[in-house]
């Protein structure tokens, strides 16, 4: 089974889908992808379709959900034309208190965003730049949209959807940060741009659109970046830049126009990191 969460579902067995048309049947199928070869118990279910107060019925209208689930994967067995002797209740197996999917030997695009992700932060820790960028803008690449943008999310898949999202930055940051490194400044502008934009309190973006800005000889927009930032945190949070922050900008301030501020230690980005995925929104 293939499982597709970076965008918008798409599970398949033996590359035939198994997604759903209607609402709820896909909501059931994405919380059982994001948790394959897990165990989801019935209560997690009843739980993410109805909230804390499910109907009487919610019990038999699961089982229901679960049996149109069936069905589709077992006609999609039956397309594949296989010698193996799987039905639907081998992929989507009852047991104990809940239900379990398994993909056997099937691919997950969440576990190779995670791999080729892992590998971009080793080869960053290694100061290997360019394998870190390379790394890391795969692992990107596997996203169509946002996770499960056409799933209606309810208590459980929420926070799964965020943590995706929160692996999503971190990946983009750390490779931002690869690109800074190898002297791309001037082509990360444009995309600097618009995250600073999406992301108006995320401390880390804007350091680097700050430097990319200073590096392509353009301080005043430098410095104006960073007015805007901590306006922002002052009016919406209460806050001040970070200490590393607010040394990159006076390094850009103290430097000549055509003077590359000083590069922030590793230990002051990681901090510096840390206060913007804290203060993202």
């Amino acid at each position: 089974m293939d499982i597709d969460v970076l965008g918008t579902l798409a599970v398949r067995e033996h590359g035939v889908s198994v997604t759903p048309s209607a609402p709820k049947p896909r909501q059931v199928l994405a919380l059982l992808a994001l948790n394959v070869n897990q165990v989801v118990p019935v209560s997690v279910l009843t739980e993410e379709l109805w909230g804390v107060q499910p109907p009487r019925s919610a019990r038999p209208t699961l089982q229901t959900y679960v049996l149109q689930l069936r069905e589709l994967i077992g006609a999609a067995l039956e397309r594949s034309g296989g010698t193996e002797q799987r039905c639907a209740k081998d992929v989507l197996m009852t047991v104990p208190g809940g239900y379990l999917l398994r993909s056997e030997e099937g691919t997950s695009d969440v576990k190779e965003f995670e791999r080729l992700a892992g590998a971009g932060y080793r080869a960053m820790d290694a100061e290997d730049y360019p394998e870190a960028a390379r790394r890391l803008r795969e692992a990107l690449a596997l996203w169509s949209g946002s996770a499960l943008a056409d799933i209606q999310a309810g208590v459980h898949l929420e926070p799964q959807i965020k943590r995706l999202e929160e692996s999503r930055l971190c990946a983009l940051d750390q490779r931002i940060e690869a690109d800074l490194r190898l002297g791309r400044h001037r082509g990360l502008l444009a995309e600097l741009t618009v995250l600073i934009s999406r992301y108006p309190t995320h401390e880390n973006l804007c350091g680097q659109y700050m430097l990319a800005l200073h590096r392509s000889g353009r301080r005043g927009e430098a410095l104006s970046a960073y007015q805007r930032l901590r306006t922002t945190l002052v009016r919406t949070l209460g806050l001040e830049p970070s200490a590393p922050l607010v040394k990159l900008q006076r390094a850009i301030l103290v430097s000549g126009p055509d003077t590359a501020a000083a590069p922030l230690t590793l230990a002051e980005r990681a901090q510096t990191s840390a206060a913007g995925l804290t203060r993202a929104g």
